[in-house]
């Protein structure tokens, strides 16, 4: 369907807009997601980093914020707070000066284990087929692609 076969591509009502409908996901999904990770000890934020750190396991801080698409100073807070909980430590690259690691303690492995439940319950709660949400992951997912191309 091209724009000219529907309406609602010029239109200035708020249902209309896909912009407002990933918004009202994303802050449904988020607040589906905070009493799982209030158990944790953990922000949505702080849950993403750490997704990436039990992946890859040491990382740069650029790494991180490749793999999260944030800024630099938006990772800074974010690891100072995950550090003074002790789930992560940060130390200067002996190779690099200029880069700095992230890497899991002990505490933040341990972590990993009470996060396991995590995807499935969000899941559940989703009420969606695995289809569907595989669908929906790609779709979005291409989205994000074209729309930073």
């Amino acid at each position: 369907m091209t724009n000219e076969e529907d309406p609602s591509a010029g239109s200035l009502l708020l249902d209309d807009q896909l912009c407002f409908a990933l918004y009202a996901a994303q802050r449904a999904v988020t607040a589906a997601y905070r009493p799982l990770l209030d158990a944790l000890g953990l922000t949505y934020p702080q849950y993403l980093v750490m997704l990436v750190l039990w992946e890859r396991g040491e990382v740069t801080v650029k790494e991180l914020a490749a793999a999260l698409r944030l800024d630099y100073g938006t990772m800074s807070p974010l690891l100072k707070r995950l550090e003074s909980a002790g789930f992560v430590r940060r130390e200067r690259s002996v190779r690099d000066e200029r880069s700095v690691l992230v890497a899991l303690t002990g505490r933040g492995e341990e972590l990993r284990e009470r996060a396991e439940c995590v995807p499935s319950a969000l899941l559940a709660g989703t009420r969606l087929t695995e289809a569907e949400v595989k669908r929906l992951r790609e779709d979005l997912r291409r989205l994000a692609e074209t729309m930073q191309a």
